[in-house]
Parts: C-alpha cells; structure tokens; sequence
C-alpha cells in the first residue's frame, strides 16, 4: 500500500484542525476579533479542530478504513454549519467567519480527494 497520500493528506487534516483549534480557543480566552462573534461558533471551532487533530488525522496516518469516513464526517460538518451561517446568521456573521470556513471546506475536499485517490490507487494495484 502506498501510505504517501495518506501521509499527505494527514498533515494538511493536522494543520486545519490546529488552526481551529487556535482559533476557537483564541476567542473562548477572551481575545476580541475585532467583529462580532457569534456565541457558539468558536467552541464549534475548537470541538471539530480537536476532533480533525486527534481523531481525524490520526485515521488517516494510520490508512485506517475509517479515515474517509471520519473525512466525510468532518467535511459535512463544516458544510452544514457553513449552511446554518449563510441562511441563520447571514446579516451578521463576519466576512472572516465565512472566509475560515471556506477554506476549511476547500481543504477537507482536497483531503477527500487524495484519500479517494490513494483507495482507487490501492484497488488497482490489487488487481
């Protein structure tokens, strides 16, 4: 088995996820942002960083059957709390808000590719 995109794709789930991290528990210290907040997305921040850190990646780096699911989880959580803020929070969630949260997609869908790509890989060399 080719670990390398696994590997790949692991890190890049460790970086997203720390950076959730730091930047929910930023905000739940008490740091101001500069714009307003919206009360329970920073723990949601810091909950899914800490999920993608130590359980997430650590699937992944292991090639864990459950590494796409886990990644499929992650991804569609961002996605449906991406919803919640354009359709419930539209006229006042921070442009920075919704920019950190596209970013995150837009990485777990790179993640998901290399993971599919790494599975496809696998099966063909199985053959």
């Amino acid at each position: 088995m080719n670990k390398n995109w696994y590997r790949i794709s692991a890190v890049f789930a460790l970086i997203i996820g720390g950076m959730a991290v730091i930047a929910g528990w930023q905000v739940l210290l008490g740091q101001d942002p500069g714009y307003y907040v919206i009360d329970w997305l920073p723990v949601y921040n810091f909950i899914i960083g800490l999920l993608s850190v130590f359980v997430t990646a650590i699937l992944i780096w292991k090639c864990s059957p459950y590494a796409i699911p886990a990644a499929v989880a992650t991804l569609s959580a961002h996605v449906a709390v991406m919803l919640i803020l354009l359709i419930g929070y539209g006229d006042v969630v921070a442009k920075d808000s919704i920019v950190a949260m596209t970013t995150r997609i837009t990485v777990w869908v790179i993640i998901l590719a290399l993971l599919f790509y790494a599975s496809r890989r696998n099966v063909a060399a199985s053959v």
